[in-house]
């Protein structure tokens, strides 16, 4: 069983994710931290219900994994955007065995938090990236639960792809996600609509 755990905007560096998403949304983001496996750091923010948002990019400072970057980006470029949506699972070994195209397990930790992940040889997930990363969390209370909630409310995200149909029947044994939409479309891309105190926001 796949649910979505949480939804990912990439940026060309953290300061323009950030400034992405806190002008869409009209809130500050949260505090992260960062992930000395790949090379990367976070921001995050809390969403209705018991989900989140990340801002994530390359960390400067870090030095360079050893193989490729999650999520691909080590190939990001051009303006920040809502780039890759997470879904948890409970068990990843049999989730990759299901679903192998989405990679192999990464075991990862930080500031409490343990999780592992299913991250392709490459970096990039199929579908241009639209394909759900897959996460298992190792700790009682993951992050949807325990971030302070923005009071921002996710209604729906959309999926769209020229090959919608074909990422929606592969999905479709496993996924639990009522508010996820797959459409199709000439160019992949990821959106989301949410609703704030002042009525409809997107991303």
């Amino acid at each position: 069983m796949m649910e979505l755990d949480h939804v990912a905007v990439a940026g060309k560096d953290l300061a323009a994710a950030v400034a992405f998403c806190e002008a869409a949304l009209g809130v500050p983001m949260g505090p992260g931290g960062q992930h000395a496996r790949y090379g990367t750091h976070n921001r995050l923010i809390g969403l209705v219900p018991q989900l989140y948002l990340e801002a994530i990019a390359i960390d400067p400072d870090a030095p360079p994994p050893p193989d490729a970057r999650w999520f691909g980006l080590d190939d990001f470029s051009g303006p920040a955007l809502l780039d890759k949506w997470i879904c948890r699972v409970p068990d990843i070994d049999a989730a990759i065995a299901a679903l192998p195209m989405a990679g192999r397990r990464v075991d990862l930790d930080r500031d409490g938090l343990r999780w592992s992940m299913a991250v392709p040889e490459d970096g990039r997930l199929p579908f241009d990236g639209l394909f759900p990363a897959l996460i298992q969390w190792h700790v009682p209370t993951p992050p949807g639960q325990s971030l302070p909630s923005s009071g921002l409310v996710l209604d729906r995200l959309t999926v769209a792809h020229p090959e919608a149909g074909d990422l929606q029947a592969l999905l479709a044994p496993h996924l639990q996600a009522p508010l996820v939409r797959f459409e199709p479309a000439e160019a992949p891309r990821l959106s989301a609509g949410l609703t704030g105190p002042e009525g409809a926001l997107r991303l």
